[in-house]
């Protein structure tokens, strides 16, 4: 965090700008709903991604009201920044928020969590303090309604993404793994977020989730990689009657075919991605055939990277 200061009549130095960095992710792990304290809540598990992220900077002002963003698309951030301001009591009433992010929108990689948590972040920083993920996450589902758990960035969490709360911490971090990633949609477009329903499970999907949780607490407690793998696959399996990814089959089969340890699919958005253990004396290899048959499949566009950075 950077912070631009001047000396106050006291001689302490006052801050005036503050800034925070929030990474992006690559959808989900696992998502669906899930019975906690008698009820069933949504919820799931991020995989985070450290080739996107957001950054912001905020400037307090003495005279102004309300919170300008530079960009003033970003609503939910301008929004989260203003909610921030209330919560903390600071004398200012308002300022200028200026955000940067190479976050490509509506593909399911947390465009616009990951800025309103740089968002809340900045204005905290300003304000000389620094929240909890449990402040961030209610601020953030407040400020866009659903939250992707991008505030707990050394956490493993089954994440209310609704309510802005942790119904289960998996024990620790998630453990190191190798991601190939592509797009989906076969015009690249992405997905419009904000139009899509919250998924209506059938009782059969409710109860499918139980068992895909234990397995993925046991995953991510032993760094069993294959697991892990096998739970992506099933989610992604599940979401497909709740948002269709193209050639599915196939992007099954190839997994299969190329030993990995599962697909993974962002369930609101157009990211899919094949999980391998990074381990692996072959990974190298194994990339290079997984390129080749997504190529022959029609998918151009790859990306790779490991949870760890």
């Amino acid at each position: 965090m950077l912070h631009d200061t001047y000396p106050a009549h006291s001689g302490t130095a006052v801050r005036i700008r503050g800034s925070h960095y929030s990474g992006g992710h690559h959808g989900e792990i696992l998502q669906g709903v899930f019975e906690s304290g008698g009820r069933l809540r949504r919820a799931l598990i991020t995989l985070p991604c450290p080739l996107y992220g957001s950054q912001a900077f905020f400037e307090p002002s003495d005279t102004a009201t309300g919170v300008t963003v530079t960009e003033p698309w970003r609503t939910k951030a301008g929004r989260a920044a203003e909610l921030t301001l209330r919560t903390l009591g600071t004398p200012h009433a308002g300022g200028t928020l200026r955000l940067t992010s190479n976050i490509p929108p509506g593909r399911g990689l947390g465009s616009s969590t990951a800025d309103v948590v740089a968002a809340i972040g900045a204005v905290y920083d300003a304000a000389g303090r620094h929240p909890g993920p449990a402040q961030y996450a209610a601020l953030a589902v407040a400020a866009e309604t659903a939250s992707d758990a991008l505030m707990y960035t050394h956490r493993a969490v089954l994440f209310a993404h609704r309510e802005g709360e942790v119904v289960e911490d998996m024990g620790g971090a998630l453990m190191p793994l190798a991601v190939l990633g592509f797009g989906t949609s076969r015009d690249g477009t992405g997905t419009d977020t904000l139009a899509l329903p919250p998924a209506r499970y059938t009782v059969w999907e409710v109860e499918a989730f139980r068992p895909l949780l234990g397995m993925a607490r046991r995953a991510i407690r032993t760094g069993d990689v294959a697991l892990l793998g096998r739970v992506s696959t099933a989610s992604a399996r599940l979401n497909q009657r709740h948002l269709p990814v193209p050639r599915l089959p196939e992007l099954l089969r190839a997994a299969d075919e190329l030993g990995a340890a599962g697909l993974q699919v962002a369930h609101s958005g157009d990211v899919a991605g094949l999980i391998f253990d990074p381990g692996l004396p072959d990974l190298a290899a194994r990339t290079d055939h997984a390129r080749a048959r997504l190529e022959a499949l029609g998918i151009h566009g790859t990306w790779y990277f490991t949870t760890t950075g």
